[in-house]
């Protein structure tokens, strides 16, 4: 499918050798130079996280959690969940107890044990080429040396201000006189600068055991929080083994729960189930469907996905044929099923990457802190945004979401990978906290229903519910389609910010090359050679 050349927009990255994708032009170049020095797309991943701690601290941070997929070139796929747990001493009751009747979104009692660190160290010894000391180089740099901030980067912190001037270790290292760095402005974090230098010289046990370890406890504990040096030393990153649906002659990977990736899958099961993907590309009916899909998916992933050790119903019975015709029998074609009724969907902040290597070794990676800077909790020491990931758990008694002691929160961040004959054809991901289960079936049906390139797919205008069911519509879905909306029952309003970012690298194994594309909504790069 040719784009239109005669309106504003950019054509797909076609290469060879290799490619990446970022959300942020430095993280696109880290990578990048990674691999001409030849390092692997796990090198290369996990450095390009590194700096994008650095250069977009609102969205990401070694404060966070982390999820990847890994397919080898000889057809092998490896996921790894490195989403860190509540506290011990953290349970539903005690928070009742304390008068909450919903989780906190903020501040010392929304933490959990960052899990990120772990992870980038599991990865890197299991797969990667180069040490920490190596891939962790750029990212130190520009938090000692500073970085220009990016105009996506400066408009979302200058939204993010009386927050961060609410905590002592925000102020300090991410405000510059009670402001926010304006665009095309040096910003400098030495702190952090100092915390990635030990942890390249001495690895994960740097930031989990030790000083680092006590100054996260002591902030988290001094705010009424319940984490602790304890939490912090038993952090895991585990290997996991993904879950798939098939679609178009596909399989569409994404990491088992606690992560929503299932949502996702049930999605592109309803949209095979009700033929959503093969309505015309920018239809109002094409847009209805989609979304009725997905607010029968998201219902089940608000009733029941969870820590997999307190989940009642397993991930392949939610999507088995019996499940998937079950929700289908709930999508109207003509009109709004009233009965789908869905809580508020939060703000989140996340970055996703992908990279691909000479050998064709693909990684799909995302790294958050969940809502803008996280917690709104920096160490004044050591500079670390600590994430609010377990705003995510709930406090109704028995839900198998319910906040626990050690228990992982169901978790938005999710990595994708699509495979064809036993080898990787996509490595892609859609940013955006709730959105994503509904950015990857969106994402995946441009370019499998429709044709789309990597960059097409990612352009197209999106529509989403918020705050409320009123669906945000994006500037590119014209009034026409609203229109028609309306008369489907929806209600329909100008989406206040954009659904979401993403990338994507697909992997043309006929002709050998590599076509990658990255959001628009972002500052995002993707670049190959």
């Amino acid at each position: 499918m040719m784009r239109d050349f005669d309106r504003t927009g950019r054509s797909p990255v076609i290469a060879e050798n290799g490619m990446a994708a970022t959300s942020h032009p430095l993280a696109t170049m880290t990578a990048l130079s990674i691999l001409r020095d030849g390092g692997n797309a796990v090198d290369a991943a996990i450095a390009a996280a590194a700096t994008l701690a650095v250069v977009e601290p609102h969205m990401t941070g070694i404060g966070g959690d982390c999820f990847a997929i890994i397919a080898e070139p000889d057809g092998s796929v490896h996921g790894l969940n490195g989403s860190g747990r509540a506290p011990k001493a953290a349970s539903a009751a005690r928070y009742r107890e304390m008068g909450h009747r919903q989780m906190p979104q903020s501040g010392a009692l929304s933490v959990t044990v960052p899990g990120a660190i772990k992870a980038w160290e599991t990865l890197a010894a299991r797969f990667g080429t180069r040490g920490l000391g190596v891939l962790l180089s750029d990212a130190i740099g520009y938090a000692e040396e500073g970085y220009a901030v990016h105009p996506r980067v400066a408009r979302d912190w200058q939204g993010l201000v009386e927050g961060l001037a609410a905590d002592a270790g925000g102020s300090r290292h991410y405000l510059a006189g009670g402001r926010s760095p304006k665009v095309f402005s040096r910003h400098r974090v030495p702190a952090l600068g100092r915390t990635l230098r030990a942890i390249a010289g001495k690895g994960a046990s740097a930031f989990y055991e030790g000083a680092i370890a006590a100054e996260m406890a002591a902030v988290v504990r001094a705010g009424g929080g319940f984490l602790d040096e304890e939490d912090l030393a038993a952090v895991t990153a585990d290997w996991v083994e993904p879950i798939g649906t098939r679609y178009r002659d596909y399989d569409v990977l994404e990491i088992p729960p606690n992560g929503q990736g299932i949502t996702a899958l049930i999605l592109l099961n309803l949209f095979a189930a009700t033929g959503a993907g093969r309505l015309a590309a920018d239809s109002a009916e094409r847009y209805h469907r989609m979304i009725e899909c997905a607010r029968a998916a998201y219902n089940v992933r608000d009733h029941l996905v969870a820590d997999p050790a307190a989940m009642a119903v397993s991930p392949e019975t939610l999507l088995s044929p019996q499940v998937t015709a079950s929700l289908a029998r709930n999508i109207d074609p003509g009109g709004r099923n009233p009965h789908l009724e869905l809580p508020p969907l939060p703000d989140s902040d996340t970055v996703y990457l992908t990279v691909v290597d000479r050998d064709r070794r693909a990684v799909s990676f995302i790294n958050s802190l969940y809502a803008g800077f996280g917690a709104r909790l920096v160490t004044p020491e050591s500079g670390i945004a600590l994430q609010n990931r377990g705003a995510c758990f709930t406090l109704e008694e028995g839900h198998p979401n319910e906040l626990g002691p050690g228990k992982r929160p169901m978790h938005t961040i999710i990595p994708a990978m699509v495979m064809k004959d036993g080898r990787a054809a996509c490595s892609f991901g859609v940013m955006g906290g709730a959105y994503q289960p509904m950015g990857h079936a969106h994402v995946l049906s441009n370019m499998l229903d429709h044709q789309m390139d990597p960059q097409q797919a990612l352009d197209h205008a999106r529509i989403f519910w918020g705050d409320s069911e009123v669906l945000g519509a994006e500037s590119g879905i014209p009034g026409a389609v609203r229109g028609r909306l309306a008369e489907l029952g929806h209600r329909v309003a100008d989406a206040p910010n954009p659904h979401g970012g993403g990338q994507i690298v697909a992997i043309d194994h006929e002709s050998g090359f590599l076509i990658g594309g990255s959001d628009p909504r972002k500052d995002g790069l993707a670049l190959g050679w």
